[in-house]
This record gives structure tokens, C-alpha cells and sequence, in this order.
């Protein structure tokens, strides 16, 4: 069920003066800071790229890990090995108990969610009217929501969760690799996509029920004490639900999932130590190691780290632009803000705002990426730059000439 909830604000002239001034500020902090990230993040992907192409050049393929090889210490290796535990995982609270590699609990929250749409209007004289739509609507979260600062009275303190329990992850501590043992960092980067079936004991599951009955917004005893009192606990497969029907959540019920990593071929890149494996660290200090799930080729691990790279390379790269462009925006949405004691005027100024801004924010972008690349590869930099300043000659050349603003001299009768 989705509820709505209006709420109308009014700012005066000065008002919005006062904000796009505080703009001024935010919208500097932003530009700095996509200016810094657009240079790191080059730096960062050219340091990364050297230090894969470095850790690729010396890996040594190893074919078997059945026996340690004292020959192959401090040595970067390539090997594939079936990852094994005995180590048995606990969660006492729901009596799951499993041999794996890794146990996981994952909980999720039946809450009420707000969210908010706001239509802006702009007044004669500068002011401006703001109507702020409220929905309710509950679904399953990953944490709890604090609804005490809803904005509608009717939803303020609704959430509420039946009982108290947190996500948990838990790893074995000993996980072999043939004659080797992986070190932790290998160990959590093995996902825990297994389910692991729930058997609720009768302890567990009597606590369980007597928490939840006692909450103060919980289920109640039926007053008949001869009625049956509907369960409150239900288990199915891989999961834990508390609350009176799964099949029709309401607010506080809770879902506990249980997964785990089982033992299961992996392909590592590490450098040996001793029994076990490290990271190798590159001459520019980046550090290298990888695990990958399956039978998989170093050449196609060290391909799949270059394109994680590169794809994040992009993301932080989109990211700089954004925030250049959002700042410059702020800094002078003071010129927009001015022009609003005509609404329209206002329009007309807001978009060319934008327009210039969007472009002035690409173009400063894209000259402090080529200045990384000029400071990180500057035989690809170079190359680049002048490119780019032929193009603009010629360009510049190949423009139509303006017209000459001279008469022609008078005929001669």
C-alpha cells in the first residue's frame, strides 16, 4: 500500500539568494575535488596497467601444488587446486552447522520506505514555492530505517523489526591448496553462493517464538488458551522467517537466509611464502594477487583484471566530470538565482547556465586528463597534445573568412 503525504515551503527572494551563495562554496568543493579524482584515476589506471603487465611477466605457470616446491619461494605463481576445509562453521542461534569454507547469515527487514518527488514554482518578484510529495510503501531492506524523522505524523516511529539479530560472516581458518594453505584475503574473496538448508532445533526455535511474543508490537497468544496460536518461527530450506505469514509480510517481520562457500576448484595469482601466499608488490607499490573461482588460465585472469581496470577507470572518469560540472553549476547558479525576479528570465538564464557550464566542465576535464597522461605517458601524451593543437589549426584554417567591413572603392566614371 503506498500512502502519500504533501508538504508546501516557501523561500523568499533573499532566501534563495542566501542558498545559491552556500552554493558558491559546495560547488568549489565539488569541482576541486572531480579536478583531483580526474587526475588520480589516470595515475591510478597507468600504475595499476604497469603493475598487471609486471606481476604477468613474472608469473611462473605451476601445473601441480600436490607438493611444495622450496624452489618457488618468493616467486610469483600461477596454479589451479581444488580449496579444502575441515573446519566445521557455527551458528549456534539457528543451529546451522556446516563444512565450508565460508558461512554466511544474511538478514532482511520488512520496513516502511519513504520517498519524496518535489515540483518547484517560481514566483513574481524572486520567491519560490516547493510542493514535496511523501510515499510510504514497506518492502524487504537490507537494515533497518529509522522512521522517526518520517516526514508524515501517521508513519513517525512505524518500523519497528521483531526481533534483534545482524548479517554475520564467519571464515575457516584452515583452508588447504594442495600442499599449500590460502591466507585469509584468498579465503574471504571465495563468494558464499550455496544454500545451506535450516534444521531449527526445538530450544532455539522456543526462544525464538517467546522473544518475538513479547515484543511490545509483536503477535499475542490467542485469549482462548485452548485456540492454537499461530506459529511465529517458520523454516523453509535455506531460510529463517519470523513473523506470522510468509506468504503476507507485515512491518517488523524478519527473513534470515544462510549461504556458504563450499570447497571448490580456485585459481590463484600469488607470490609463495613459505606454506602459504602473498601479494606481489610492483615497482610502483600497487600490490597484486588474485582468486578466481574454477579452472581459468593465467592469461585469462591477468585479461580479467585488466578489463576490471579499465571498466573502473570509466566509472571514476564519469565521475570526475560530473562533479566538475555539478560544481562549476553551483558556483555560478548565483547568475540563475538573480535573474528569478522574472520567472522567465530566470528560465532563460538557468539554461544557458547549464549549457555553458556543462561545456566549460567537459572541456577542463578532458584538459586535466591529457595533462595526467602527459605526467604518466608521455610518449602517448605528447602525441595526443599535438594532435590536438593540429586539429584545432586546421580547424581554424579551414573556418569560412568573415566578410570585410571595408566599402569598395568608387567606380571611376
Amino acid at each position: 500500500i503506498i500512502m502519500a503525504y504533501t508538504e508546501t515551503t516557501t523561500t523568499s527572494y533573499g532566501g534563495r539568494l542566501s542558498r545559491s551563495l552556500k552554493g558558491i562554496v559546495g560547488g568549489l568543493i565539488a569541482f576541486i575535488a572531480g579536478t583531483a579524482l580526474l587526475f588520480w584515476n589516470e595515475g591510478n589506471y597507468v600504475k595499476t596497467y604497469k603493475a598487471l603487465n609486471e606481476a604477468q611477466d613474472a608469473t611462473i605457470a605451476v601445473d601441480s601444488v600436490a607438493e611444495r616446491d622450496p624452489a618457488l619461494n618468493g616467486k610469483v605463481i600461477h596454479a589451479s587446486a581444488r580449496a579444502e576445509t575441515e573446519d566445521i562453521l557455527r551458528d549456534p542461534a539457528f543451529d546451522v552447522s556446516v563444512n565450508a569454507i565460508s558461512l554466511q547469515r544474511s538478514v532482511e527487514y520488512y520496513q516502511y520506505e519513504e520517498r519524496s518527488s518535489t515540483t518547484t514554482r517560481d514566483k513574481i518578484g524572486g520567491g519560490e514555492e516547493k510542493v514535496t510529495t511523501y510515499t510510504y510503501s514497506a518492502d524487504w531492506q537490507s537494515e533497518p530505517i529509522n522512521s522517526s524523522e518520517f516526514k508524515d505524523p501517521k508513519y513517525q516511529g512505524s518500523n519497528f523489526t521483531l526481533y534483534q539479530v545482524q548479517d554475520q560472516e564467519q571464515f575457516a581458518k584452515n583452508v588447504s591448496f594442495g600442499a599449500y594453505s590460502l591466507p585469509d584475503f584468498f579465503i574471504e574473496s571465495i563468494p558464499a553462493n550455496e544454500p545451506v538448508d535450516v534444521t531449527l532445533g526445538e530450544e532455539n526455535q522456543r526462544k525464538l517464538e517467546e522473544a518475538i511474543r513479547q515484543h511490545p508490537r509483536g503477535p499475542r497468544l490467542p485469549e482462548d488458551t485452548n485456540a492454537v496460536a499461530p506459529a511465529v518461527v517458520h523454516v523453509q530450506a535455506n531460510t529463517v522467517y519470523l513473523g506470522e505469514n510468509p506468504s503476507a509480510p507485515k512491518v517488523g517481520d524478519l527473513r534470515i537466509t544462510f549461504s556458504s562457500a563450499q570447497p571448490q576448484d580456485v585459481s590463484i595469482i600469488g607470490k609463495v611464502n613459505g606454506s602459504t601466499f602473498g601479494r606481489y608488490v610492483a615497482k610502483s607499490g600497487k600490490a597484486i594477487s588474485r582468486l578466481e573461482t574454477g579452472i581459468v588460465s593465467a592469461e585469462e585472469m591477468f585479461a580479467h583484471a585488466q578489463a576490471e581496470n579499465t571498466f573502473l577507470t570509466w566509472i571514476l572518469r564519469l565521475v570526475g566530470v560530473v562533479l566538475v560540472c555539478v560544481g562549476l553549476r553551483g558556483i555560478f547558479g548565483i547568475l540563475e538565482a538573480i535573474a528569478k525576479v522574472l520567472p522567465f528570465l530566470g528560465d532563460i538564464v538557468g539554461v544557458g547556465v547549464s549549457l555553458v557550464t556543462g561545456i566549460i566542465g567537459l572541456a577542463w576535464s578532458l584538459l586535466w586528463i591529457a595533462i595526467a597522461w602527459l605526467t604518466y605517458r608521455p610518449l602517448i601524451g605528447v602525441p595526443l597534445l599535438v594532435a590536438a593543437v593540429a586539429l584545432v589549426i586546421w580547424l581554424k584554417k579551414k573556418a569560412p573568412k568573415a566578410p570585410s567591413s571595408t566599402p569598395p572603392p568608387a567606380a571611376i566614371t
